[in-house]
């Protein structure tokens, strides 16, 4: 029995099988998992652990897909959606947020601003969840998840140790931690401090504002690339005289030029040819050599690159 029908076995009738990938990410686009399971309590997870343990499937954990492409081919293993993890607490007497792993950045901002706690007001420009903001240390406008990130909890669907513990635990750097392809983050704990409600929502709006001014809208999953040290990898892009470029249905913005989209129905292979093609410019002109920031799953690197 291959790997798929034994955690299918275990899943029974909460799993579906070849179910696309692209709606679950910004992108919009990419191919199937050969597995879903959709994680909407801890139950949910320990069977998916379960499933995990008894098969050595591959895992894929998919919160908003915000940071994600897949291929066109898909993704041959289990993809786990933690669909209903969403609680969010706000303590302003503490100066503590705990949220689950599917709370959304932006309303983590909102509310802990209009509770006059601040800290977070950066996390309203990004589209993700909390889950997928401590796995790669999510920030933006000066500040990350480990500038206010005190505790955590996760599930090792490998079956390895996991918990509750304290952030040091994982490792931050930039865009970077500790956090495996296998392993959920149910809630993280946010240490705020107090300010003022007028003044934190000022800030939130602002940067809602610039994004608006600065970034495009459409089918996208933010910035493809990290910044070199002390420098803009968009600015390196542009120039390189990048912008607009486009290969099939993907294109480099002509808004900002760490941002490639793609068109309604267009091809996840497009933009990762598109990425590929952007990295060897910009090593031939400028010999600079661009990290992705974006998450690719499905593709075979030593093709691709």
């Amino acid at each position: 029995m291959s790997a798929i029908e034994e955690a299918a076995a275990v899943l029974g009738p909460r799993a579906r099988r070849q179910v696309p990938l692209g709606p679950f990410t910004t992108y919009r686009v990419g191919g199937p998992a050969a597995l879903l399971m959709e994680v909407r309590s801890q139950s949910d997870l320990e069977l998916t652990r379960r499933a995990v343990t008894v098969s050595g499937v591959p895992v894929l954990v998919v919160g908003r897909g915000s940071n994600l492409l897949v291929s066109d081919a898909g993704f041959p293993g289990l993809a786990v959606a933690p669909a209903g993890l969403d609680a969010l607490t706000v303590d302003d007497g503490a100066l503590r947020a705990r949220a689950e792993a599917g709370v959304s950045l932006p309303v983590l901002a909102r509310r802990t601003a209009a509770a006059g706690l601040t800290g977070l007001e950066w996390a309203v420009g990004v589209p993700g969840s909390v889950g997928g903001a401590v796995r790669m240390n999510a920030g933006g406008h000066g500040s990350d998840v480990a500038a206010t990130l005190v505790r955590f909890g996760f599930v090792d669907l490998a079956g390895g140790e996991d918990g509750e513990f304290g952030a040091e635990r994982l490792g931050f750097g930039y865009r970077h931690s500790t956090v495996e392809p296998h392993h959920v983050v149910v809630w993280a704990e946010f240490a705020l401090e107090a300010g003022d409600r007028t003044t934190a929502e000022g800030r939130i709006a602002d940067i809602v504002r610039w994004r608006r001014e600065h970034q495009p809208g459409g089918q996208n999953a933010g910035s493809v690339f990290t910044n070199p040290p002390g420098d803009s990898a968009g600015r390196i892009v542009e120039a390189a005289g990048l912008k607009g470029a486009r290969r099939g249905s993907a294109h480099v913005s002509a808004k900002h030029a760490n941002f490639i989209q793609v068109d309604g129905g267009g091809s996840a292979d497009d933009v990762v040819a598109l990425i590929r093609e952007v990295r060897e410019r910009v090593r031939a002109e400028a010999g600079v050599d661009l990290e992705p920031e974006v998450c690719l799953v499905g593709f075979h690197t030593a093709h691709d690159w």
